[in-house]
C-alpha cells in the first residue's frame, strides 16, 4: 500500500512539473505560417536555429569593415560616385557609393541602403542598372549604398541565391555595419530600399538590426516562407540558365528536410520575416503595380494588414496597370519614396 501511494505521489509531481516548464515554453503557432508569433526575447528550438532562422541571424557577428574606393567614377548632378568594396564574412564586396557634394552636415550624411532585385549574377555590374533609382536618393542629400551581394560581378563567393540562404541578407548587414565606419554618414539616419528579391533582403534586415530606421520596399519578395511555396507562381516565367540549380531547388530541400508548413508549423515561422515584425526596426512604405506579373500584390497586402496587426507604421501604394519595375509611375512612386525617407531620417 504504502508503494502505491509513493508511485501516485511521483506521478502528480511529475505532472506539475511537466504543466509547469511547458508553461514557460509555450509560443503561440499560427497554423498558417504568416502572423506575428514570436517575441525578441524567446528562445530558440534546434529547428529555429536552422541557418535560415531569423534567430540564428540575430545571434551573428556583422562587423563589416572599412569602406575601400577602388575606381572614382564621373560625378551625378550634385554628387560623386565610386566604386567601392568592403568585407562580408571575409569575402570582398563591391559596391557603389554615392556622396553629396554639398557641406557636410554637422552630424552626417543620411544614408539609403539600396538593395536591388534579381540580376542574373554572372550579368551584373557594379554600374548598371537602377540608375535612375540610386540618381534620385544621391540628388536629393542621401549617401547611397549599393552591395553587389556575394558572387555578382567581381564580388568574390559563390551566389547561391536569395531564398535557399542567407548570404546576400549577412552582406547588407554587413554593409550596414560598414556604412556607420564611414566618415559623412550620420549613422542615426540609416534607411533602406529594396526592389523583389530586395524587399525580401530588407524585410529580414529590419527584424534583426535595430540601426535601420525606415524601409521603402517596391514588388517586394515580402511574404511568408510558406506563402512563397503557395503562393508564388509566376506563369510563363522560364528561370534563366545563369540561376544555379542549387538557388533553384531551395523549396524542394526545405521541404525534404523539414517537411511541409501544415506538417511543421514553427520551423516555416522561424525562417519568416513576418513572423517578426513586432520587433521591426522603423516604419516601411510598400508600392506594388496590381498588375506585376513577377511577384504577386498579395504579398505586399498581406505585409500591411500583419503590420497594423503588429501595431506598427506602414503605407501601402497600389498602382493600375504598371510592371514589375513600377515603370509608369516611376516619378510619383520616387517621389513618394523620397518624401518618407526624408520624413523619418531628415
Amino acid at each position: 500500500m504504502r508503494k502505491i501511494i509513493l508511485v501516485l505521489l511521483l506521478s502528480v509531481f511529475v505532472v506539475i512539473g511537466f504543466k509547469f516548464f511547458k508553461k514557460g515554453t509555450d509560443r503561440i503557432i499560427n497554423p498558417l505560417t504568416d502572423q506575428v508569433n514570436f517575441n525578441e526575447d524567446q528562445g530558440g528550438s534546434d529547428a529555429e536555429m536552422d541557418a535560415l532562422s531569423i534567430e540564428n541571424l540575430r545571434k551573428g557577428n556583422y562587423p563589416g569593415s572599412d569602406i575601400v574606393i577602388e575606381e572614382t567614377l564621373s560625378p551625378g548632378s550634385n554628387y560623386k560616385r565610386y566604386i567601392v568594396s568592403y568585407k562580408s564574412e571575409g569575402l570582398k564586396i563591391y559596391a557603389l557609393l554615392t556622396v553629396p557634394n554639398e557641406d557636410r552636415p554637422k552630424t552626417g550624411w543620411p544614408v539609403v541602403i539600396f538593395n536591388h532585385g534579381y540580376i542574373p549574377p554572372s550579368e551584373y555590374r557594379t554600374t548598371e542598372r537602377y540608375l535612375a533609382y540610386t540618381d534620385a536618393f544621391s540628388r536629393n542629400g542621401y549617401i547611397v549604398f549599393k552591395s553587389d551581394y556575394r558572387g555578382h560581378g567581381s564580388s568574390e563567393g559563390e551566389s547561391r541565391g536569395g531564398y535557399g540562404s542567407n548570404d546576400y541578407t549577412i552582406d547588407i548587414l554587413n554593409a550596414v555595419a560598414s556604412i556607420k565606419k564611414f566618415k559623412d554618414v550620420d549613422i542615426n539616419r540609416i534607411g533602406m530600399w529594396g526592389h523583389s528579391m530586395g524587399g525580401f533582403i530588407t524585410l529580414r534586415s529590419m527584424v534583426v538590426l535595430k540601426d535601420i530606421k525606415a524601409g521603402v520596399i517596391w514588388a517586394g519578395v515580402v511574404a511568408s516562407y510558406p506563402d512563397l511555396l503557395n503562393n508564388w507562381r509566376r506563369g510563363t516565367f522560364t528561370p534563366p540558365s545563369s540561376i544555379p540549380s542549387r538557388a533553384l531547388g531551395w523549396r524542394n530541400q526545405l521541404i525534404s528536410k523539414y517537411g511541409t508548413p501544415e506538417e511543421n508549423p514553427e520551423f516555416w515561422n522561424s525562417i519568416s520575416a513576418n513572423s517578426f515584425l513586432k520587433n521591426i526596426s522603423g516604419p516601411i512604405q510598400l508600392h506594388h503595380a496590381v498588375t506585376d506579373d513577377h511577384v504577386p500584390v498579395l504579398f505586399s497586402e498581406k505585409l500591411e494588414q500583419q503590420m497594423k496587426e503588429a501595431k506598427k507604421e506602414v503605407e501601402f501604394f497600389k498602382y493600375e496597370n504598371d510592371d514589375h519595375n513600377i515603370a509608369n509611375n516611376f516619378n510619383i512612386a520616387m517621389q513618394r519614396s523620397v518624401e518618407f525617407f526624408d520624413e523619418y531620417l531628415k
